[in-house]
């Protein structure tokens, strides 16, 4: 994991990718990215389950066991830890560690658009820690995303976090500029940022960002993708060029294999 952690350095940020299966986890780390992530969206979408619903326990472990295969470092996102308490989700995360996962993404946003309560979130992160020393915890909280909180109590939450052992802290729809800087400085660990549209990687890094993740962004891009050219073909237009061939992809998903 140490490895890992030196990736998240203020103003030089590890830019993580996040993928949803192994050929798109394989395909990110040819490419030459040092770390990837899971996608929650994307691996439960893949799965025919719904996001943020405590779905996809099962389907997370799987995916991770083949990714762990990869010669790439795997943080993953398990939502909230999949509904179960302190000590199955220090289970969960070890289970993780196991496989190969450097880190995992912990979040207090519930599905009905509520907050998990402080306190509550402070015991799944320490009993996190305290099963897995040595696994990156990158708490996640919600305020912005859920528009469930301001800065302040952004702020109170991530240094809640924080002082349990998080090693990183992920505020996903934090956008203004100050808003930002004030996470930076205000919080003793490496911030993360959704990349939102309209932001680039070099304005996060000088506003201190640590780590800049793509979200569901690329699983959304390849299914645009995939409509596009299935449209274009089915008006008569010729097939889309410049994509992977059979064989590269074919590669790819057997580098996950058994």
């Amino acid at each position: 994991m140490s490895d890992f952690r030196a990736l998240h350095l203020p103003g030089d940020p590890l830019v993580l990718p996040n993928a949803w299966d192994v050929a798109s986890a394989a395909a990110l780390a040819r490419a030459g990215f040092a770390a990837v992530g899971t996608t929650s969206l994307g691996v439960a979408a893949a799965h025919g389950l719904p996001d943020g619903r405590a779905a996809g326990r099962a389907e997370t472990i799987a995916l991770m066991r083949r990714l762990g295969r990869l010669p790439v470092l795997v943080t993953v996102d398990v939502e909230g830890g999949f509904g179960g308490d302190p000590a199955a989700v220090a289970d969960l995360a070890a289970e993780l560690a196991g496989c190969g996962a450097v880190g995992i993404n912990l979040e207090d946003g519930h599905a009905d658009g509520t907050l998990a309560p402080v306190a509550d979130q402070v015991e799944l992160i320490a009993a996190v820690k305290e099963r897995v020393p040595g696994l990156f915890v990158n708490a996640r909280t919600d305020t912005r995303w859920l528009d469930a909180g301001d800065l302040g109590e952004t702020l109170a939450r991530t240094r809640a976090y924080v002082a349990a052992g998080a090693d990183g802290v992920f505020v996903p729809g934090l956008g203004r500029d100050d808003d930002i800087r004030a996470v930076v400085s205000g919080v003793d660990a490496p911030l993360n940022v959704l990349l939102l549209p309209g932001m680039t990687v070099p304005r996060l890094a000088a506003l201190g960002v640590a780590r800049i993740s793509t979200g569901s962004m690329l699983f959304r891009a390849a299914l645009g993708a995939a409509i596009a050219a299935a449209r274009s073909v089915a008006r008569g237009e010729p097939g889309p060029t410049g994509i992977p061939g059979y064989a590269e992809v074919n590669g790819l998903a057997a580098a996950g294999g058994d």
